[in-house]
């Protein structure tokens, strides 16, 4: 499995935002600051106010902000928005165990694993984490 730069990008600009959580940060300034296109952004914000993790303030003092606290939004949230389903293989996506070879196949028990694990990493870190990570770090903090 593979996050997207898309996946990545939202959990940056996410950050910024939670950064500044008392003020609306353009969408310029995070671009800037993150050396991203502000277009490539733009269509990312959009699918983050659709999921009601940002909202937009229109005007001189407009911009971008989060609806939610950092430590309520999980870095699994933000990808989910941006990458859909985070399985490994294409049979578990979306939980159906829709494949023929469901009752034979030898290495489901693995995929099943890995998929667990992997939601529970992205599931138990919350933006603020990564923020307060950033500011001390930890060594073997989520190992």
């Amino acid at each position: 499995m593979r996050i997207s730069t898309k996946g990545r990008y939202a959990l940056r600009l996410m950050l910024e935002l939670a950064r500044n959580p008392n003020q609306n940060v353009s969408i310029r300034e995070i671009a800037e600051r993150q050396q991203i296109s502000h277009k490539y952004l733009e269509q990312i914000i959009i699918q983050l106010v659709r999921s009601g993790y940002a909202k937009s303030v229109r005007g001189p003092q407009g911009g971008y902000s989060l609806t939610l606290p950092a430590e309520k939004i999980t870095c699994g949230m933000v990808l989910r928005v941006m990458e859909g389903s985070l399985a490994p293989v294409p049979c578990l996506e979306d939980g159906t165990d829709d494949c023929s070879r469901t009752g034979e196949c030898d290495t489901l028990p693995l995929w099943k694993a890995l998929e667990k694990a992997i939601n529970s990493v992205v599931d138990s870190i919350s933006l603020q984490d990564l923020l307060d990570h950033a500011e001390k770090p930890q060594f073997g903090m989520w190992l």
